[in-house]
């Protein structure tokens, strides 16, 4: 559960420390994003995001942007796009990639957390988050304050996180064993790419800016159904898919999507 303005204030900055520290190997840091089919996953969800908004006038908000995951994607599209990250290495790192966007107005970055910036109403055609929900203190109040920003007819879209089946065990013995062979062989398949590669990786303490990434509190995507319901959003829906982690091809991936349940999911809701 939140508690307070107190493990708020943890959260926010153990998310500082977290991404001041990967920053530089963000990239290398995480294949369950970077990786081949994953890549070309966000970019196909994208294409079919981008169809849904009415009326685009092509002005978009990525917030915890990083270092430009979907900011990239969107200004390729040809999306004006305002960046927002609480990191300010991250967003550094953003800015320099798409220096040219910077310079021709095409992005805007902002170093903040997303509690502390406010927009017009109705100012952006889409908003995107993609790995983000988890590391935020308060995810839902979050959500409801980023519909404001979306004009009537624009969609908001959310990717990369625990799906409700992430922590729960298969109901068959067989289909848990797999599970559990898929989820401790990818570290290990990380742990054999970065020797082979001898990338020298710090050790970095997730606990708290992970916070609701964990089996005692996870990410509940009741809460987040109930504000597209409160916000009268037209249509919204969860999709749950199963998710390539490595950078070296895990021969159990095969085995584990077709006995096992998604662990992932995204949102696509359209005001």
């Amino acid at each position: 559960m939140f508690r307070g303005e107190n493990l708020r204030e943890r959260i926010h900055e153990a998310n500082v420390a977290v991404h001041r520290s990967e920053a530089k190997y963000y990239n290398l840091f995480h294949p369950e994003v970077y990786n081949e089919q994953e890549q070309k996953r966000i970019c196909s969800v994208l294409k079919l995001v981008n169809n849904l908004v009415a009326n685009n006038q092509q002005t978009a908000l990525d917030f915890g942007a990083g270092t430009g995951n979907l900011t990239g994607k969107l200004l390729h599209m040809g999306y004006i796009v305002t960046a927002i990250d609480i990191s300010a290495e991250m967003c550094a790192i953003l800015e320099r990639k798409y220096k040219i966007y910077l310079e021709n107005k095409k992005l805007t970055v902002i170093n903040s957390p997303i509690e502390s910036v406010s927009f017009d109403k109705g100012e952006f055609d889409l908003i995107t988050c993609y790995s983000v929900l988890h590391h935020l203190p308060n995810y839902a109040d979050t959500l409801q304050k980023l519909t404001l920003f979306l004009k009537k007819g624009g969609v908001l879209y959310m990717d990369h996180e625990a799906s409700p089946s992430y922590w729960k065990d298969e109901p068959r013995k067989l289909a848990n064993i797999v599970k559990l062979i898929h989820f401790h062989s990818n570290p290990l398949l990380n742990a054999l790419y970065f020797q082979v590669a001898s990338a020298k990786i710090p050790s970095i303490d997730y606990t708290l800016s992970d916070y609701w990434h964990k089996k005692e509190h996870p990410l509940d995507h009741g809460k987040i159904e109930r504000v597209f319901e409160k916000e009268n959003f037209d249509f919204f829906k969860r999709v749950d898919y199963h998710h390539r982690a490595t950078w070296i091809s895990n021969p159990i991936f095969n085995i584990y999507r077709h006995v096992c349940k998604p662990e992932m999911s995204f949102w696509v809701a359209k005001k």
